[in-house]
């Protein structure tokens, strides 16, 4: 993945999961006094063609706002040359920004509380991560502070994911193994590890997102998880894990499945998300044709998470 501004014309792509970007400027961006940020508000429904175009550039930030309808667009620039170039080619705004930008930093969002299990936090300061424990005892309060990685806990595909996480890890022995394709932020492997698993393994093939997942794993006290940077389709797995969580692109998914079921285990749960409503019915019918059903589906607004297994083993 390369940084800096890709100006092509803008046209919607198919729609994923969502992926809300952070700020976490370039070297060469932070070394200067002065920034300069362009900004555009859109209809929610060019989420997926902002992200596109600005895929690599990690400059770029994307806020979906209260209700979810808008989002604002912006990137991050050190001249304004630079941001007036994409206002040139998409509209919007481009304003100088104070002073003291570094001490700047995004509004924390509520944590999200996940059974009685977990709290998911974007804070990451000693003081606030404390007040939450207190708040909360008898949780496990999980940070994930916002970079250029999907997976905070905020979005409905990931929030899900870890309710059914929750309930699977609980109702197995303590040592099971976890595969996390896809891990983003690390977010679900995190999760799996503080539930009692063993051997885990986390993969995406997004080396940004393999960074961040690195990071975060010992920043939430978990060690022990084998990261690699990989494409799942070309993916030739060497291991068999008693659990598999798979949240992609559903496009992805449908496409993955030779390789996915490669890594389940007989009398194995499977976790898969990031899918669109409109889609669900082409990515269930994909995994039946591999054998895998899925009982337990939660539909939250567009988006699909569903819980499953072998076929045989689920109606033995």
């Amino acid at each position: 993945m390369t940084a800096g501004l890709f100006l092509g014309p803008l046209a919607p792509s198919h729609s994923e999961p969502v992926r809300t970007w952070n700020l976490a400027p370039r070297p060469d961006v932070l070394k200067n006094a002065v920034m300069f940020v362009w900004s555009k508000l859109s209809a929610s429904k060019w989420l997926d063609a902002w992200e596109d175009r600005f895929h690599g550039n990690p400059n770029f930030v994307l806020h979906v706002l209260k209700g979810g309808k808008s989002v604002r667009v912006e990137v991050f620039c050190s001249t304004k040359g630079e941001a007036e170039a994409i206002a040139k080619q998409f509209g919007g705004s481009v304003r100088k920004l104070t002073s003291d930008w570094k001490n700047a930093g995004p509004e924390i969002p509520p944590p999200l509380k996940v059974r009685d299990a977990f709290v998911v936090t974007q804070a990451a300061k000693a003081k606030d991560l404390k007040d939450l424990a207190k708040e909360f005892p008898g949780r496990d309060v999980i940070s994930i502070p916002p970079e250029m990685a999907f997976g905070t806990g905020d979005h409905a595909t990931t929030a899900t994911c870890l309710r059914f996480l929750v309930d699977i890890g609980r109702a197995r022995p303590a040592g099971w193994s976890c595969a996390d394709l896809g891990t983003g932020s690390g977010l679900l492997a995190i999760a799996a590890k503080k539930l009692g698993a063993g051997d885990t393994f986390a993969c995406d093939h997004d080396p940004f997102a393999v960074a961040v997942a690195e990071r975060n794993f010992p920043r939430n006290g978990v060690e022990g998880i084998e990261t690699k940077e990989l494409d799942i389709l070309t993916w030739k797995p060497r291991k068999k894990y008693d659990v598999v969580l798979a949240n992609i692109f559903s496009t992805v998914l449908i496409q993955a499945f030779p390789v996915i079921t490669k890594t389940l285990k007989p009398g194995g749960d499977i976790v898969l998300s990031g899918i669109l409503a409109s889609q669900a019915w082409d990515v269930f019918t994909a995994a039946a044709s591999h054998g895998l059903g899925f009982p337990e589906v939660v539909t939250k607004g567009k988006w699909v998470t569903a819980r499953g297994g072998w076929m045989n083993d689920l109606t033995a």
